[in-house]
């Protein structure tokens, strides 16, 4: 059918003549009510918009001196956030002679990732940036971390213990290796450091 015919045909139901596959040889058109059709693609637009959520990037921020309470507490954190389908940066700032120790940071990092495998998958392992170590952990789906939150409580109280959320996450079996400041390190308060003003736990904009 010629494009003459066809808009003729167009004309005589009162509708529109579109051109939806130009790059088809010969082109494809359609006929309908353009005015319709572009309603109808908005709120195909709206609808996945919708369905689109940015996910927040929360940090959390621990030192490679941190103790294992703190530790634990900062775990807590991480799992809360988690649970609330938010993404969770591990953060962790070398001071002055710590850069040398590296390889045992990583390790205190990771087993973070580790501790929370029931309600998050690591997206991004522990990297450098400057004097920074970060890894990246993605919530899992919803209803996989309600199954999870679930069995652990069901556990939990057949065990007759505490749920996990109220429990201190126990050591790893082996004494951690402390990563102490050096005599020329500038020494700090980690209360200060790492909880000053609830910086830690403050909303980061996710640059990615």
């Amino acid at each position: 059918m010629t494009p003459r015919e066809a808009l003729a045909i167009a004309q005589q139901r009162d509708l529109d003549l579109i051109e939806v596959a130009p790059q088809a040889n010969p082109p494809v058109c359609r006929i309908m009510d353009f005015g319709r059709w572009k309603f109808e693609q908005r709120k195909k637009e709206k609808e996945t918009h919708k369905q689109t959520k940015s996910v927040e990037l929360k940090t959390v921020r621990i030192r490679p001196h941190t103790d294992e309470h703190d530790f634990a507490t900062k775990e807590r954190k991480a799992r809360r956030f988690l649970e609330e389908g938010r993404k969770v940066r591990v953060s962790m700032l070398f001071r002055g002679r710590e850069m040398a120790h590296q390889d045992l940071a990583r390790k205190k990092v990771l087993r973070m990732g580790e501790r929370l495998t029931d309600v998050g998958d690591i997206e991004r392992r522990p990297s450098m940036e400057g004097r920074q170590m970060s890894m990246i952990i993605n919530p899992k789906p919803a209803e996989e971390r309600r199954r999870a939150k679930a069995k652990a409580d069901a556990e939990a109280e057949a065990a007759g213990q505490p749920k996990p959320e109220e429990t201190v996450a126990p050591t790893d079996g082996e004494p951690e290796t402390v990563i102490a400041p050096g005599e020329d390190d500038e020494l700090e308060d980690d209360f200060i450091d790492e909880d000053d003003e609830d910086d830690e736990f403050d909303d980061e904009d996710d640059d990615e």
